[in-house]
């Protein structure tokens, strides 16, 4: 294999394939985990970091997409597209009016500022061997029979957080007719993004209950794997920003929700409306999405008030036991976001995750978690490789 001279691989691991790539000219590095069976399709989970340098926004930034730019003609990108992107940035009110428009791509642009002392960072989701295509802001990837449907930045800046939530739901379920889906049968993954998380959330919770139980999501069905946290949208007057990730194409029995419920306690316990986890198996693969996580035991109750490490601890077995329910370990996570109340904890987590995830590309953001006495949360994307002869594959 030749290397250009402007990166370097650094390490690679098994099983998962996890390599870092340093473009030494731009001052960026691109950790990533690849999964791609032979012949079928690849999917690429990557974290981009750029070194401050004393810079501002602009020119971080345009190391950034210069490092985009160069990513999908390295070797280990052979034939990888974008299809999601999501920037955390510093200040999004300023920052997201100089950022290019990229209408192939499912962009997510949210102020959670990366605690590794920059001002963007960027978690990239890539396929080989899809067909993408975009509709009024919807990419479309296709495959198999399947059609994957990623929707970013969805905002409605008028009224309360309630009336916002509203609004971007009934949105997003119009564009889900589109498709012959429904937030019931075919959303797999939510994202919802708060300003003043502390104040706001709660008006966000009231009407995702009140609109799930019109659209059929109870505690006697199911409900969609989420993550709620602090988040500024570019949009001042915007107090909500959903992202999300639907499928078409499959069979019910391909899904199954993950619950832990010897560390965790059902969300509808305490008046939320989401899934710990969810699992969707093809023949192929299976993909894990989990929800962020913090530490909480199996009545609801916060673990280890005040103590950021036995929390990050507390927070780890959560999440493995969720994995473990899906029949994964922290081996198949191809990605972490983890999400900081207090920019005074940065450095020990950061440690404490270099230790025990070396690999695994990882981004440290502030993002105030929905319960003040939480420190800290996170979430993931796991996938394994499977052999089922009953599912089509990815």
């Amino acid at each position: 294999m030749t290397l250009s001279p402007n990166f370097q691989i650094i390490c690679t691991f098994a099983p998962m394939n996890y390599k870092t790539i340093r473009f030494d000219d731009l001052g960026v590095e691109a950790e990533y985990a690849l999964f791609r069976p032979e012949g079928a399709v690849g999917e690429w989970h990557v974290m981009l970091h750029v070194e401050p340098k004393g810079e501002g926004f602009e020119q971080q930034l345009k190391r950034i997409y210069a490092a985009e730019d160069r990513l999908t003609s390295q070797p280990g990108f052979e034939g990888a597209q974008y299809v999601m992107k999501r920037y955390f940035l510093s200040d999004s009110a300023n920052q997201q009016p100089l950022m290019r428009h990229e209408p192939h791509v499912a962009i997510s642009i949210i102020q959670q500022q990366p605690l590794d002392g920059s001002k963007v960072a960027v978690w990239l989701y890539l396929v080989s061997n899809m067909q993408l295509t975009e509709n009024n802001g919807t990419i479309v990837a296709e495959h198999n029979g399947y059609r994957h449907l990623w929707r970013m930045g969805l905002t409605a800046p008028q009224g309360d957080s309630a009336q916002q939530t509203e609004t971007i739901l009934n949105d997003y379920e119009h564009m889900l007719q589109e498709y012959g889906a429904t937030l019931a049968d075919n959303c797999l993954r939510t994202w919802f993004f708060v300003r003043d998380v502390d104040t706001q959330y709660a008006g966000m919770v009231k009407a995702r209950r009140e609109n799930f139980i019109r659209e059929g999501l109870t505690e006697k069905t199911h409900y969609i794997a989420s993550t709620g946290i602090g988040g500024g949208p570019g949009d001042t007057k915007a107090l909500i920003q959903l992202g999300t990730y639907a499928l078409t194409g499959f069979e019910p029995q391909q899904q199954h929700y993950l619950y832990a419920k010897t560390h965790l306690n059902p969300t509808y316990e305490y008046g939320v409306t989401f899934e710990r986890g969810t699992k969707m198996q093809y023949g192929d693969r299976s993909h894990v999405f989990i929800s962020g996580t913090a530490s909480i035991n199996n009545r609801g109750e916060v673990v280890y008030v005040g103590d950021i490490r036995q929390q990050t601890l507390r927070m780890w077995e959560n999440v493995e036991a969720l994995l473990k329910e899906g029949e994964m370990d922290y081996s198949n996570v191809m990605h972490l976001v983890v999400y900081l109340r207090d920019t005074g904890d940065y450095e020990v987590v950061s440690r404490m995750f270099r230790e025990r995830f070396p690999n695994i590309p990882t981004v440290i953001t502030l993002a105030p978690v929905c319960r003040p006495t939480w420190l800290i949360e996170m979430e993931c994307i796991a996938v394994k490789g499977e052999q089922n002869t009953q599912y089509r594959e990815f």
